[in-house]
């Protein structure tokens, strides 16, 4: 940690000059000029949009972070890039989608749209499973959900800053629901811990159970139970929706679990079938016994099988059939084992529970209207959320902490919901955002953050709750002006000089100057 502080340190100190730094990976590539243009033009937009996005965000790696990670994986994962133009001919390759990324051939082709680029560039480098195979279906689709909102959050910096403003477009967001989850997740564990998990390139680290580590020493784990079931049921739900390749596997899969699991519950039959099948395998592996200690039958057994296989699997030579022979032999013994394993009664138990796991979690697709059963599952998780960042309100102790979580959760109010509405205009989380709003201007009041605007704190809320709306970069900037116009009060919010917003004060009884910490018509600042 020490050693990270140091180097970040030295960073403000002596700037990297990161054109320069990227023109010599692009010297040894054979990239065209107008490749070499658009990536020189999204360094220059980073740099220039990276300070606004830090302070919106608060938790985000470096901007020296970000940036080498962009040029190391032009360097180390991108040979080819090649830009074609929508409607065109080289555009056929590609489909109806507006990119392609290859990674075993370390290949991108894409339009010429600079956000479509960098989210290729932060593809192409991502593993496709970051979580063990013994996590059963979650080891691939929470590897999706992780890896494609990581991708879409690397875009945001072009995408909704541009240096002097900060403008969400949702059109231009690749999945939305990926996204809110995605953030989710990042604001609970924090931006260190994803991208450790990401860079993570052996399975040493068990990241599931150093997850459920993290979470219940922060947040307890019945909080922890809850987050985790409602995020492995998402990415399950997510990739059966939008991906088209991992929705036939995870029918298939689901087919073979609920044929699996019927039989299990007849234990009988089961038993049944499992002893079957040990006959059916002893007898397998009796046969290639005699067939190799037998060279007419070796002989005979060559030609019944070359006979049905196409040219190119064809076996060349009697001495290779008998190797293929003898690890089928390994094969059938190691079948053999795992069902005299299942008929021990204590195997069987766990066999059955295992079983009733997996299909735990496929029976969420057992539903009516697949997108209905999404906006359900994302409506819960928020409701999680809100408890767990209860518990970080409640633990902020410093001004520091207290001025974070403002603009976290201002950034959380404005993260889009769906195409149209954001996440603080969702009408089943009002309730819970405006309890967490309240929540943080009290304690932001208590510790002299933000001023008090007035002795009642229903009142203190209702003049300052639209700093959580207010897309202004730095909040620290922004002023109040209590005004009275006719029998209505407002409060107007400035961005030093510049007016930005006007909202009528809906308090629900009559309030005057006495009521209030500060005069009417006067400019006061916000923080403290």
């Amino acid at each position: 940690m020490q050693k990270k502080n140091n180097d970040k340190f030295i960073g403000k100190i002596v700037k990297k000059d990161y054109n320069n730094e990227l023109e010599k990976v692009l010297e040894k590539k054979y990239f065209n000029e107008n490749v070499k243009n658009i990536l020189l033009n999204i360094l220059y937009k980073i740099e220039t949009a990276y300070k606004d996005y830090e302070k919106v965000k608060q938790d985000v790696e470096t901007k020296e972070e970000f940036i080498e990670n962009i040029i190391r994986n032009i360097r180390n994962n991108c040979e080819t890039i090649k830009l074609v133009q929508p409607n065109s001919e080289e555009s056929k390759i590609i489909g109806n989608k507006t990119f392609l990324v290859e990674k075993n051939k370390k290949r991108i082709i894409c339009y010429p749209i600079e956000r479509k680029l960098l989210y290729c560039i932060s593809k192409i480098s991502k593993k496709e499973k970051i979580i063990k195979d013994e996590y059963f279906l979650i080891n691939q689709t929470l590897s999706d959900l992780i890896n494609v909102g990581n991708n879409i959050n690397t875009v945001e910096v072009i995408r909704d800053f541009n240096g002097y403003s900060w403008t969400t477009i949702t059109r231009e967001i690749e999945s939305i629901k990926h996204n809110l989850v995605y953030q989710n997740l990042r604001m609970i564990l924090g931006t260190e811990f994803i991208n450790n998990w990401l860079n993570n390139r052996e399975f040493i680290i068990d990241y599931i159970e150093l997850l459920k580590e993290e979470l219940n020493k922060t947040y307890g784990k019945k909080i922890t139970e809850e987050f985790l079931d409602v995020v492995y049921k998402l990415s399950i739900l997510l990739d059966f929706r939008y991906d088209k390749k991992a929705k036939e596997e995870i029918n298939k899969l689901k087919k073979e679990i609920d044929n699996e699991y019927e039989e299990v519950i007849d234990s009988e039959s089961f038993v049944e079938k499992i002893t079957q099948e040990k006959i059916n395998l002893t007898k397998e592996i009796k046969y290639i016994d005699e067939t190799i200690n037998n060279e007419n039958m070796l002989q005979q057994e060559y030609i019944r099988r070359n006979e049905v296989l196409p040219l190119k699997n064809k076996i060349f030579s009697v001495r290779i059939l008998s190797k293929k022979m003898e690890d089928e032999r390994k094969e059938y013994i190691d079948q053999l084992e795992k069902l005299n394993e299942l008929l021990n009664p204590r195997n069987f138990v766990k066999y059955k529970k295992q079983l009733q796991e997996r299909e735990k979690y496929l029976q969420v697709l057992n539903c009516f209207n697949i997108d209905e059963e999404i906006k359900r599952y994302i409506i819960e998780l928020q409701n999680i959320f809100y408890k767990c960042f209860v518990i970080k309100v409640q633990k902020a102790q410093t001004k520091q902490e207290i001025t974070k979580i403002i603009y976290e959760f201002r950034y959380y109010c404005m993260l889009p919901y769906d195409q149209d509405i954001y996440i603080y205009e969702v009408k089943e989380l009002k309730r819970q955002i405006e309890y967490m709003q309240r929540e943080i201007i009290k304690k932001a009041c208590e510790f002299k953050v933000i001023n008090t605007f007035a002795k009642d704190d229903e009142l203190n809320y209702k003049i300052i709750e639209n700093i959580f709306y207010n897309r202004n970069i730095n909040l620290e900037e922004l002023y109040i002006k209590i005004v009275k116009e006719k029998d209505k009060k407002y409060v107007q919010l400035f961005d030093e000089n510049a007016f930005e917003q006007k909202n009528e004060i809906l308090y629900g009884k009559e309030f005057d100057k006495k009521d209030l910490e500060v005069k009417f018509n006067k400019k006061v600042r916000i923080f403290n």
